[in-house]
């Protein structure tokens, strides 16, 4: 079976580590164009083009995937199927059809909820308790096709969407496995996706960070662990921005005060009130500087200042 591998990030490595080390005959790995990161801006190579080189694999990284002269070119290399695991651009119906096997795509949700770019995310700021992996047969659309197999996976209370990446994508490598297994034996069977339980995950942008004391305690912790690593959550301190990277949900038991406002500081953590219940933050990093406990910072703060 000779597969062409799509993908781009971090979480797609597991699942192409899978592929080699299982055998399969990857003839090729498509993903995106190198981008500058870092203060240098320097140009960096996407993780899974990083493992490809290392293992020989031929690296494919068109601008443009919806041109003739990358259709032509996936046709030459002829592969049986295309395995996809955030890639980062949606396919074409020309290119679905080349592979005689289809599309077999690794998606970071229990479809059809969390559709869409940052299922990883948002699944945590909207307070799921349950999440998983589901590999779909791609059709044109935004991770509508049929759905083959799922794992369901537990977020906890404190996981932050930076865990819950790494977990799922091992996760991820488990399920295709088993999908593949069952596509050679001619057990695989295929589920439709329901569209009125269909919920879609966008992608993040750094004002999705902002915090808003109105809302609860509850949802504030929530927005935090959803934008760890990346972009982070951010409020305003004296009007410099503090980011803020580690919280929990207070017990109550403080006077009310103004949503935003700096009730008490401990050695360990701001408690602040919010549009519904107190808020403990316990990690903060202010522009151009480190992440901080609160141990390293309190003293620089002050009870009865709003945030925000």
């Amino acid at each position: 079976m000779r597969i062409v591998f799509m993908g781009t990030p971090e979480f797609a490595v597991p699942s192409l580590d899978m592929l080699v080390s299982e055998g399969y005959d990857v003839v090729a790995v498509v993903t995106q164009p190198d981008k500058p990161k870092g203060r240098g801006k320097k140009l960096a190579a996407p993780p899974v083009k990083e493992y490809a080189l290392k293992k020989g694999i031929e690296v494919l990284q068109p601008a443009k995937i919806k041109t003739t002269d990358f259709e032509n070119q996936l046709r030459s290399i002829a592969p049986d199927l295309l395995v996809t695991a955030a890639y980062g651009k949606i396919l074409s119906k020309e290119l679905l059809d080349i592979p005689p096997l289809g599309c077999i795509n690794v998606h970071a949700s229990l479809l059809p909820k969390y559709r869409g770019a940052a299922p990883i995310n948002w699944c945590i700021i909207n307070g799921e308790k349950i999440t998983g992996v589901t590999t779909m047969f791609t059709d044109e659309g935004m991770d509508t096709g049929d759905m083959l197999l799922k794992k369901q996976v537990e977020i906890t209370d404190e996981m932050t969407a930076g865990e819950l990446h790494d977990i799922l994508s091992v996760v991820g490598a488990e399920v295709l496995k088993e999908t593949l297994i069952k596509l050679k034996d001619g057990t695989l069977q295929h589920e439709p996706q329901n569209e009125e339980e269909a919920t879609y995950a966008p992608m993040m942008d750094k004002d999705i960070g902002k915090i808003d004391w109105n809302k609860s305690a509850l949802e504030i912790h929530n927005l935090v662990r959803g934008t760890n690593p990346w972009p982070g959550s951010y409020t305003f301190y004296k009007g410099n921005r503090m980011k803020v990277w580690k919280t929990r949900v207070a017990d109550n038991g403080y006077a009310s005060q103004k949503p935003g406002t700096i009730c008490e500081i401990t050695k360990e953590e701001l408690i602040v009130a919010t549009g519904n219940g107190f808020l403990s933050v316990k990690e903060v990093q202010f522009d151009s500087g480190r992440k901080m406990g609160i141990n390293e910072c309190g003293h620089n703060l002050d009870e009865g200042e709003v945030l925000g």
